[in-house]
């Protein structure tokens, strides 16, 4: 019988994926103790209250649930072409076509040639995205909360996301919706996205021990010191994960641990779902399952990847991601959107 391998194709991916990850928390806690974490000052706090409503095409929609816009004064506005946490114009997007945008305008590849060539003239109208989008596409950040999501992403990756979604709950919308964010490839002109606030998918719970503690109620969420954690927009708010222990499963055929994501998210996220469900009839509130009825953990074959309409994770669409990751509960919030879906 031959030996066993150690180095099995399952062990190696799990161990890169871990690496890579990592680099991403890394990367983002170098970049970020000395720059400031949030713009909610006491006073500004008391002065401005989020509004519930997001922007399609110019216009604004309610969610009824609380909404921090690029253009409020706290908000994250991923339109600048100077960096959110430093006084500096942004560096030359790292992949090196040369742009300052961390945003596209999104082809009409969805659209009959006379409504392509009425977009192509005057711009999106609503009905025109509707009729092309038809993914939501969900991710977790891998860095704990959304300040830090959007200075990784605008400061230093080059890249953007349509919707931030803090731990607290309340969202931030960073570009309006008919803009094509870089957030998920291949998908970007069809699609919409979506960062979570959460330390993602790791291989060992110990990676969690700064983040997450035990009270007498459980499991309680604070961030470590420097990440701030008064720069939740609720900072009165007790955080916990919405399960108290970390969840194990298999994503890309490897095993990874990760906390739940807040109630407050789950709750905020099956607002924003059933809206766009509303608003976009394509985005279906559904996501991709095998025959037995459970959520397919791989990345879908090209032709599925490009024709499925619903909600996606980002595994769904590139074999090198694992957001949402294996503790996020798909039935809790296609149920919940559901009861938000006008029938």
């Amino acid at each position: 019988m031959p030996k066993p391998r150690f180095w099995t194709k399952p062990r190696l991916f799990s161990l890169l994926a871990t690496v890579g990850i990592l680099i991403v928390i890394g990367a983002a806690f170098w970049f970020g103790p000395d720059a400031p974490e949030s713009k909610i000052t006491p006073d500004l706090r008391q002065r401005f209250q989020p509004g519930t409503s997001i922007v399609i095409c110019g216009e604004t929609v309610s969610i009824g649930t609380p909404v921090i816009l690029w253009s409020d004064p706290v908000g994250f506005n991923a339109y600048l072409e100077t960096c959110f946490s430093v006084a500096q114009a942004l560096p030359i997007e790292p992949e090196g076509r040369g742009r300052l945008q961390r945003y596209g305008t999104r082809a009409p590849t969805r659209l009959d040639r006379k409504t392509a060539a009425a977009v192509q003239k005057n711009g999106w109208s609503r009905d025109a995205l509707a009729r092309q989008i038809h993914q939501f596409v969900l991710h977790y950040d891998a860095v704990g909360t959304s300040t830090r999501c959007f200075r990784a992403l605008h400061d230093r990756r080059g890249l953007s996301c349509h919707f931030l979604l803090d731990l607290d709950g309340t969202i931030y919308q960073t570009l309006d919706v008919r803009e094509e964010a870089f957030q998920a490839s291949g998908a970007n002109a069809h699609s919409i996205g979506v960062e979570m606030a959460n330390l993602g998918a790791l291989a060992t719970p110990k990676l969690f021990e700064g983040w997450y503690h035990q009270d007498d109620a459980g499991v309680i969420l604070v961030p470590p010191a420097h990440v701030k954690p008064g720069n939740q927009w609720r900072d009165d708010l007790v955080l916990r994960p919405a399960r108290p222990k970390p969840e194990s499963g298999r994503i890309q055929g490897s095993k990874f641990v990760q906390y739940d994501f807040t109630p407050e998210q789950y709750a905020a996220l099956a607002r924003l779902t059933a809206a766009l469900a509303s608003q976009f009839p394509r985005i279906k509130l559904r996501a991709p399952t095998d025959g037995a009825g459970k959520v397919i953990t791989s990345t879908l074959p090209e032709k599925d990847q490009d024709r499925f309409e619903g909600v996606l994770a980002h595994w769904h669409l590139s074999r090198g991601k694992f957001d949402p990751g294996p503790a996020f509960q798909w039935d809790l919030l296609l149920s919940s959107a559901r009861g938000f879906t006008p029938r």
